[in-house]
């Protein structure tokens, strides 16, 4: 389609402010590429370059203004700086990003990477440029070709490719060398460092070729760049090499952002020695370009930027708790049997936490202490049951998650999976779901009956309950079906994977830091201590350290956030599934049997499994949710899963609820 004159850009064109300043020149080749941009397939930069043709004189200024603006700007800047981060830290480019976002950016600038954000859109300039034919790619690099050579003694245009990879390579040696990445990267070897420290002299070994005049394909430049990308894979190989480190050194936001930022610059040395050897160097530099416009626009979201560091940090989870998670996993009647026996003992616990919360609301404490008593009696309850190596059925889903996702990790990396693959999904989920139901069933077959006798035997020494009517009956009032138990239940889910993520977190950065190693090899500590008190120490805190985070928050989480809520006049209560009907049975225990004729009673009753699904559905989902992210793993075949398990659900129903047979 050919565009008619143009009001618009004609005006631009009859004024080419070549003598202006350089704000005004910079706002001219603004104004130019919005308006080249419009059109299809390429239409209105075709008028531009008619333009060109038919006005020579229009062209010699157009040449003069791109001159102008050539000379006082640097090409390395924008080839090595360009969509990096000044600063390898999280917060500081959270910040920059910010700055990007709500401060405007002025025209008036020396900065081609500034001008180059200002010049072009990331989303609709990619799609523009990849529409432009060879024509006018070639019409378009004779223009700046002949901008370039305007200079007095111009330097052929490969001389600022050479000086961008070295500066990139610089950047990358400083970086993998820093005493952080050195010591995590294992570099502390002559040997294994070598990679590092040979880049940044390769790389300008390559410059001062192709400033001494040399040809890009001659063989010393070809020898030159040869080593420089075997030093560059080399370079981020090493750098990736971090992720393998994890479970014994643990992993930190910062670090890894640094990491991208190595292979990032890595990949961006790759694009520059291309298009420093292409002989079609007008297609290299339209690659370049949308390239730059891709990290351009990655660079201004927020967004991106949370998404990266939100696997990242969900890495850290799910790493940590999916070893954990499998001993959750039980796959034959003794494993089935043995989870059941811990289940009980878990309930036996609840059972006195159930009392001992009448007891906390009983002290007229104000809302906040009151939920502080609670969560520390909650808190206090899960630490017992963990050290006793008992367990809370409710606390397993954010566990085993990670552990699921690890199999669909695994599988995903086949085109298509195998019948094999597919059943062996199904029976992961029928060993997972049978192994809730074990918890489940444990806990409540304990709890209940121990909170019935203990109310019981209060009727027979002191004559009556441990906790008044008044109470009971505002506890059935309470966890009945009809009100908003559900959506509790569901809010109860989301605190149950939250007690996962700190627990990650938390193991993390005691990995991170050392604190095992210090507490077994630290003087003082072994002074202290004593040499094997010290060892056993540091393996029980290693060992523990995830179970003792995850068990301590969810027990402050479930006590203090509706206590926090309430403050800001959110009526958001918890509602775990053991807890609410260990406080059912306590009801009845004090109302007596009459009560098994009020609908209330049973309205609780009924309520009972849909919050244990709750629970249990909302922490797994999130949970794996957050696996899967970190995994990276995107299953194509989700519905031939989904069919399987549905298919084995209706045939075998017994696998989901039972153990197999001997």
């Amino acid at each position: 389609m050919n565009l008619p004159p143009h009001p618009g850009i004609d005006a631009l064109l009859w004024h080419v402010p070549v003598q202006a300043s350089r704000a005004e020149r910079h706002l001219w080749l603004i104004e130019v590429l919005r308006w080249a941009r419009r059109g299809d397939g390429g239409a209105a930069w075709a008028y531009l370059l008619r333009q060109f043709e038919a006005q020579p004189a229009l062209r010699a200024q157009v040449v003069q203004l791109l001159h102008a603006t050539l000379h006082g700007l640097h090409l390395e800047g924008l080839l090595a700086d360009h969509g990096f981060a000044p600063r390898a830290a999280f917060m500081n480019e959270l910040g920059e990003r910010l700055r990007r976002r709500l401060l405007p950016a002025s025209p008036d600038t020396d900065d081609l990477g500034t001008l180059f954000e200002l010049l072009f859109e990331p989303g609709p300039d990619g799609h523009w440029l990849q529409a432009l034919g060879d024509d006018a790619l070639q019409a378009l690099g004779q223009l700046l070709a002949e901008a370039w050579h305007a200079r007095d003694e111009p330097p052929h245009w490969r001389e600022p490719l050479a000086s961008a990879i070295e500066l990139l390579a610089t950047q990358v040696q400083s970086a993998g060398l820093s005493p952080e990445l050195r010591v995590r990267l294992g570099l502390n070897s002559q040997e294994a460092s070598r990679g590092f420290t040979q880049l940044g002299r390769t790389a300008q070994d390559l410059r001062e070729l192709i400033e001494a005049g040399q040809p890009t394909h001659s063989p010393e430049v070809l020898q030159q760049v040869n080593a420089l990308r075997a030093l560059i894979d080399a370079c981020e190989a090493r750098a990736k090499g971090v992720h393998e480190h994890l479970q014994a050194w643990g992993i930190s936001v910062d670090v890894v952002f640094q990491i991208d930022q190595i292979s990032a610059r890595c990949r961006r040395m790759e694009a520059l020695l291309a298009w420093l050897l292409s002989p079609t160097p007008h297609r290299e530099g339209r690659e370049l370009v949308l390239g730059l416009l891709a990290e351009t626009r990655q660079r201004r979201s927020l967004r991106a930027l949370f998404t990266q560091h939100y696997a990242l940090l969900a890495r850290q989870v799910a790493e940590r708790s999916a070893e954990t998670g499998e001993h959750y996993i039980t796959r034959d009647r003794a494993a089935y049997f043995d989870m059941l026996r811990r289940a009980a003992g878990g309930g036996l616990v609840i059972a006195g936490t159930t009392f001992m919360k009448f007891v906390a609301g009983a002290m007229g404490l104000s809302v906040f202490w009151a939920g502080f008593a609670a969560g520390a009696n909650y808190a206090l309850s899960f630490v017992l049951i963990h050290l006793l190596h008992w367990t809370v059925a409710t606390k397993q889903p954010a566990m085993t998650a990670p552990a699921m996702a690890a199999r669909l990790a695994q599988m995903d990396r086949h085109d298509r999976l195998s019948d094999e693959q597919v059943q062996g999904f199904v029976d992961e989920v029928a060993h997972l779901l049978r192994s809730q139901m074990a918890g489940i069933v444990g806990n409540l077959a304990v709890v209940i009956p121990v909170v019935l006798a203990v109310q019981a035997l209060a009727q027979l020494a002191l004559g009556h309950g441990l906790i008044g009517t008044v109470k009971a009956e505002h506890v059935l009032h309470d966890l009945t079906l009809l009100g908003p138990t559900l959506a509790f239940a569901a809010f109860t889910g989301t605190l149950l994977f939250a007690s996962s993520l700190v627990a990650g977190w938390v193991e993390n950065w005691f990995v991170w830091h050392r604190l095992d190693s210090a507490l077994q090899w630290n003087p003082a500590a072994r002074r202290w201590l004593g040499v094997a008190r010290a060892a056993r120490w540091a393996a029980w805190w290693r060992e523990n350290i995830s179970g003792l985070a995850a068990n301590v928050s969810l027990g402050f989480m479930l006590g203090v956030v509706p206590a926090l809520a309430t403050f800001f006049g959110l009526p958001i209560e918890v509602r775990h599934v053991t807890l609410s009907t260990g406080q059912i049975a306590a009801a009845l225990g004090t109302l007596g049997l009459q009560a098994l004729q009020a609908p209330a009673f049973w309205w609780c009753v009924a309520a009972i499994p849909l919050t244990g699904l709750l629970n249990v559905g909302v922490s797994f989902v999130l949970a794996l949710r957050v696996a899967l992210r970190s995994r990276g793993v995107q299953v194509s075949e989700r519905g031939r899963l989904l069919r399987a398990l549905g298919r084995r659900l209706l045939r075998q129903p017994r696998q989901f609820l039972l153990p197999p047979s001997a």
